[in-house]
């Protein structure tokens, strides 16, 4: 979508409650009458991105701008913004009429001119001739109608939508996604949509902004998110995929799960170490023959209604998830084939674990908020500042917080095709990465151990 201008410019903006940053450094701009999406799991920061934004938060740092006036501390009733809440805050004593033209009257306009502008904000939301009806009487569907109508009827600029449709089931929520898609065509007004549903992001959006632990991952149009996603952590949350380590060998040629694949990608350093995406629908599926890439053998196969659901372990060890039109049975040995322009390569976000620390005495070494015993400290005076370096796999998980040198819980799984890649968010709110077989569950508290051999130290 092209933007002649933009309505809402983001600089530099951050927030925090207490001593946790819930924002770090989010810098956006959003075009005038576009629909944007902040997209993100429970806890991004998504929500209080918005509240900032409706001026009923203070920002920590950095300022927001709407239609070129400098907004960062205006309170909300003076900025050219409405808010649909999840929960519509409708008024239970007040019929469809009232609650719609509230606000106009406590602008106090003349009666015949809010008569006027219900009519027409009724029609926008298929609501005709439910002026008179109770609130209380309505479905889930329609009072999130009427809760948009008291919002546009006072023509914002900017229509901020708090997870709108979270209370509706499966099948309204669905329909209230093409009314909401209709409405924004018909307003010609910027809409900003909060939401932890992907498949709503992919369908309503213009723009999308996915968010993570207060930091924005990828901004993009659905397209570019769901086929170019920039991290794993993209490539995990919107759709399905099979993300795995690989290494580039060189321009147009990865090596992942054991075997080299013509690929697309240029511009990575010789045998640099990079993650692979594949989408499960672009992994053809068939019975063996010199077609194939590689084989595997079909652990499961679930109808989900368009498509079987199959997972396909090859010989070396991988599991893929594949989606096909046709099923192949638990037990059968499939061919498997990719084409180059379906394999997305990214670059590494990380490879292994770095802590800044300081040299406690001649064997022990401070990090994570806690004296580490190391094998080698390089003979360096105690206080020196140092990088500490640990390798995925050699943070070791307990099931219980007392058994380890920490504690953590588990904040993020990522699945590798032959491995687990987990990031554990410590009890100083700070990030461990871990690569385990073991199954762990979203949310699990753990002990975090690891050896002294384990643990490299790096001169600043």
């Amino acid at each position: 979508m092209v933007r002649i201008s933009d309505i809402i410019t983001i600089n530099h903006l951050s927030h925090t409650f207490g001593d946790k940053t819930v924002l770090q450094d989010i810098n956006l701009s959003i075009g005038k009458g576009e629909f944007v999406t902040i997209l993100g799991p429970s806890g991004c920061g998504k929500t209080t991105l918005m509240r900032l934004i409706a001026g009923f938060l203070k920002a920590s740092e950095g300022k927001i701008s709407i239609a070129g006036q400098d907004m960062t501390t205006t309170p909300p009733h003076l900025r050219p913004v409405n808010t649909v809440f999840q929960k519509y805050a409708l008024f239970p004593h007040l019929n469809v009429f009232q609650n719609i033209a509230f606000g106009l009257n406590l602008k106090k306009l003349p009666k015949e001119e809010i008569q006027k502008k219900v009519k027409q904000v009724l029609k926008i939301v298929i609501m005709t001739d439910y002026e008179e009806r109770d609130v209380d009487s309505l479905s889930g569907g329609q009072q999130q109608r009427v809760a948009i109508a008291r919002a546009i009827i006072n023509e914002p600029e900017v229509l901020l939508l708090d997870e709108p449709l979270a209370a509706l089931d499966h099948k309204m929520r669905k329909d209230m996604q093409m009314e909401i898609k209709a409405m924004h065509k018909k307003l010609n007004i910027t809409f900003v949509y909060i939401t932890h549903d992907q498949e709503e992001a992919l369908t309503l959006s213009d723009r999308i902004v996915v968010m993570s632990q207060g930091v924005i991952q990828q901004i993009g149009t659905p397209t570019e998110i769901y086929n170019e996603p920039k991290n794993s952590f993209v490539a995990d949350f919107i759709g399905e995929s099979n993300i795995l380590n690989g290494v580039m060998i060189h321009d147009e040629l990865v090596e992942f799960a054991g075997h080299r694949f013509d690929c697309v990608d240029k511009g990575f350093a010789l045998n640099e170490p990079v993650e692979v995406v594949i989408r499960p629908e672009d992994i053809y599926i068939f019975e063996m023959s010199d077609a194939a890439h590689f084989s595997g053998q079909v652990t499961s196969s679930i109808f989900k209604g368009v498509h079987y659901e199959m997972m396909v372990t090859t010989p070396e060890g991988f599991e893929f998830m594949i989606q096909d039109y046709r099923s192949f049975e638990p037990g059968h040995t499939v061919g498997l084939r990719v084409k180059p322009f379906d394999i997305q390569v990214m670059k590494k976000e990380r490879h292994c674990n770095t802590f800044k620390g300081t040299i406690i005495d001649k064997t022990h070494v401070r990090f994570l908020g806690t004296n580490f015993e190391c094998s080698d400290t390089k003979n360096l005076a105690n206080g020196t500042t140092v990088n500490v370096k640990v390798e995925f796999r050699n943070v070791n998980l307990q099931d219980n917080q007392e058994d380890g040198m920490l504690s953590g819980v588990v904040s993020f799984i990522l699945y590798k095709g032959n491995h687990y890649h987990l990031t554990i968010l410590t009890e100083n709110n700070e990030h461990v990465f871990v690569d385990s077989n073991d199954v762990w569950d979203d949310a699990d508290c753990v002990g975090i151990s690891i050896s002294p051999k384990n643990i490299q130290i790096e001169i600043l």
